[in-house]
C-alpha cells in the first residue's frame, strides 16, 4: 500500500470514522451536513403556543399557591390588619379568576399545569 493510511488521523493515530468510512467502501468519511432546525423540525405553530403557555402558566400558578400560603400565615398570625387581609383576599381572588380565563383561552385544564416531577411527585399540592 502506497502513501499515507488513510485509517491513521493526525499524528498516526487511529481513525475510527476513517475506518468505518473504509469498511463500507467508502474512499473518504465527510462529516454530516447540519441543515437549519425549521427544516428538520416539523413544527406546529399552535402546540408551540400552547406548550409555552402551559410553562409561563405553570411558573405563574406556583407563585400564586406560595403567595397564597405566605398570606394564609400571616393571617394566622394576626400581624395583618383588616384592611390589609381584605385586600390580599380581594388581590387573590382576582389572580385566580385571571388563571382561570388564561387556561380557558389556550385551552389547558389546571391538570396540565401539574408537571410530574417523578419521584418527587407532582409540581403543584393537589390539597
Amino acid at each position: 500500500m502506497n502513501g499515507p493510511d488513510p485509517t491513521r488521523g493526525r499524528g498516526g493515530r487511529r481513525d475510527e470514522a476513517a475506518e468505518l468510512a473504509a469498511a463500507l467502501g467508502e474512499t473518504r468519511w465527510q462529516a454530516p451536513r447540519v441543515r437549519p432546525l425549521d427544516r428538520r423540525l416539523a413544527v406546529d405553530q399552535d402546540s408551540v403556543e400552547r406548550g409555552l403557555a402551559s410553562l409561563v402558566l405553570t411558573v405563574v400558578e406556583l407563585l400564586r399557591q406560595l403567595m397564597e400560603r405566605q398570606a394564609l400565615r400571616r393571617v394566622d398570625l394576626g400581624d395583618l390588619t383588616d384592611e390589609q387581609v381584605e385586600r390580599i383576599g380581594m388581590t387573590l381572588m382576582a389572580l385566580e379568576e385571571q388563571m382561570t380565563q388564561l387556561r380557558e383561552y389556550f385551552g389547558l385544564s389546571p391538570e396540565d399545569l401539574n408537571l410530574d416531577l417523578g419521584p418527587l411527585g407532582p409540581l403543584l399540592p393537589t390539597d
